[in-house]
């Protein structure tokens, strides 16, 4: 695919990040802390399915701009002329999600997948149009459904000044790769908190067994979210003292004694968001892909999320498999071989897992961040939380 070319102007006073190679932290497993029963494929990334990319954005600017873009691209042709099969979601629908009322309609992946926050979503949009009407072979294009969705990073990034624009969605694109993904405080995760600690971008995958397939499931979060964090099945949250209503309903030590209190008392205002992006190379089509989509919402679960009343919780899945794939060619039919209702089980089971692990991914890799107005969110006291889940 013959990108496009973008001359992009110089923001004054704004240092960009990226890099080419993605830095080692250690995650779950490093720890011995395996969640499920699934094996993960290679990288533990949404990557590990064939042909899906991710590239990163981040924009830091003096004491106040946290903040960035994550690009999710699902193969590397054109994605307008070579559509991928799609379907959302909606866990608690407080959210500014684009394009997402098409995918649903339609069925289809028109764009990449841009993740930024909550007052920049429409500049991401703007930058994916951008970006899909400069590809060769669109130019008599007309309209594109740009994809883009967000979490709010307003207590560490000064968010009202909205420092995202469209060549950063550019720039999220053309770092995009395949393997390691980088977590943690990077891209759309830069200013994100979630469970009551820093939190980010995070992601992992699942293999099934050959006998159910061998197909590959992967999932990239952006964690913004509020609740009672669990490990593992381990009330780790309420143990560390650090939850939602943690001043009014504590945890009791068996021994009488208070939790140990974590360095930052835990915000009150449990609102908050999560956005969720599976892929797939399992020939499953819009209705199944729906169907996956809402399984990944227990994973949420699991870690403890509550979906609180203001949370935007939204989950997009697509398949990459050749047999489903929608090419705009003139045709007026298609013909797809795609699994069954009752194949669908292992997947569902791929994307829960997967979900889970990729939000622990993004709270261990995520380091404590100070942002706007000086205010501080803790990392996760990873070596505490080792020591309680052994």
């Amino acid at each position: 695919m013959n990108k496009p070319v973008f001359l992009i102007s110089t923001l004054l006073a704004m240092t960009s990040i990226h890099s080419d190679t993605v830095a080692e932290t250690d995650r779950p497993r490093d720890f011995g802390i395996e969640i499920g029963i699934l094996t993960p494929g290679e990288h533990n990334a949404i990557t590990d399915v064939a042909g899906v990319e991710v590239g990163h954005y981040t924009v830091l600017e003096g004491d106040d701009i946290r903040t960035g873009v994550t690009a999710i691209l699902p193969h590397d042709h054109n994605p307008f002329t070579e559509r991928v099969p799609a379907a959302v979601h909606v866990g608690n629908g407080f959210g500014k999600a684009v394009g997402f009322t098409q995918v649903q309609e339609l069925g289809e992946l028109e764009t990449p997948i841009a993740l930024t926050n909550t007052l920049s979503v429409y500049q991401a949009a703007h930058g994916l149009a951008d970006w899909v009407l400069n590809l060769d072979g669109n130019e008599a294009v007309r309209s594109v459904n740009a994809v883009a969705g967000e979490t709010n990073d307003g207590y560490l990034n000064d968010i009202r000044a909205r420092v995202i624009r469209p060549e950063h969605v550019h720039k999220a694109i053309d770092a995009a790769r395949t393997g390691p993904v980088e977590e943690g405080n990077v891209g759309a995760g830069t200013g994100t908190r979630a469970l009551g600690f820093k939190a980010g971008i995070g992601t992992a995958s699942r293999v099934l067994p050959a006998s159910e397939g061998g197909y590959t499931l992967g999932v990239l979060v952006q964690s913004n979210f509020g609740g009672v964090l669990s490990i593992d099945g381990v009330r780790v949250g309420e143990r560390l003292g650090n939850h939602y209503l943690a001043d009014k309903v504590p945890y009791e030590r068996p021994n009488g004694q208070n939790a140990d209190r974590s360095p930052t008392e835990y915000d009150e205002d449990a609102d908050g968001s999560i956005m969720i992006v599976i892929a797939t190379d399992a020939p499953v089509t819009a209705r199944n892909l729906e169907r996956l989509a809402s399984r990944a919402l227990l994973g949420v679960g699991r870690v403890g999320g509550i979906m609180s009343n203001g949370s935007g919780d939204y989950v997009i899945a697509f398949s990459t498999a050749e047999e489903v794939r929608i090419k705009h060619d003139g045709r007026d039919r298609h013909a797809f071989t795609e699994l069954s209702n009752a194949a669908m089980t292992p997947l569902f089971l791929a994307a829960i897992e997967a979900t889970e692990e990729a939000i622990l991914n993004s709270l261990f890799a995520a380091e404590t961040m100070t942002g706007h107005e000086g205010r501080i969110i803790e990392a996760l006291p990873v070596e505490r939380v080792v020591d309680l889940l052994k």
